[in-house]
């Protein structure tokens, strides 16, 4: 058995509408100076608590703690649906999953908040696991930790698996735990930052997904 281990902000879904909302709303209540949507964009993929230390790194770590509580309490109650599949998501989805793959999300979302979304959306027939950050990020916090949580209770290789996702924390990901990755273009990363971080493969569009995995996993 093969594993594919999917990012999902920015890889499954198109969700910047309710993070970025979720994000101006936790800065307000914490009374810090609004940065501006450009800036709350690099939120996007790494772990909140990762974000806020670079962009704010006069916060102490109680107050870390209280703006991700601020953050996941919006955040649950009017965001965790405001985003889209991409589009052909689905299709690739049935395919990669007919030509037996198990697929996986590794996310570094809370994982209460990813069941939500995957049983909201009805994702469930694709997906054999769904795996993300614990609530308060101090277990699981970033991509290196939630993909080797994932691969353990998986069952998976890494030399069998490969990790999927937009931005370089999804790479770095990876590659601490001796996992090939592939970088999409499509999502919130830059090119030039998944150069950077070293993905094996790049693609840039949706429809690309299942030859580059077949390649990546020949």
């Amino acid at each position: 058995m093969q594993y594919l281990f999917f990012d999902f902000d920015g890889t499954i879904a198109d969700s910047h509408v309710g993070i970025l909302n979720g994000v101006h709303y936790m800065v307000a209540q914490l009374g810090l100076p609004d940065l501006g949507d450009e800036v709350y964009r690099t939120f996007i993929g790494p772990s909140l608590s990762s974000s806020l230390i670079r962009t704010y790194p006069q916060l102490t770590e109680d107050q870390i703690k209280v703006a991700i509580k601020h953050y996941q309490k919006i955040y649950s109650e009017t965001g965790i649906f405001e985003m889209r599949l991409f589009p052909g998501l689905t299709e690739v989805l049935t395919q990669l999953k007919g030509a037996g793959y198990s697929l996986n999300i590794a996310s570094a979302k809370p994982e209460p908040m990813i069941d939500r979304i995957v049983a909201h959306f009805k994702l469930g027939e694709w997906f054999d696991g769904c795996y993300g950050a614990t609530l308060d990020e101090t277990v699981r916090g970033t991509k290196a930790q939630v993909l080797a949580y994932a691969l353990d209770n998986a069952g998976a290789t890494p030399d069998a698996s490969l990790m999927i996702g937009d931005t370089d924390s999804d790479i770095r990901g990876g590659q601490a735990n001796h996992v090939e990755t592939l970088g999409v273009t499509y999502g919130f990363g830059s090119r030039a930052s998944l150069v950077a971080a070293g993905a094996d493969l790049l693609i840039d569009r949706v429809d690309e997904l299942p030859g580059a995995i077949n390649q990546l996993l020949a």
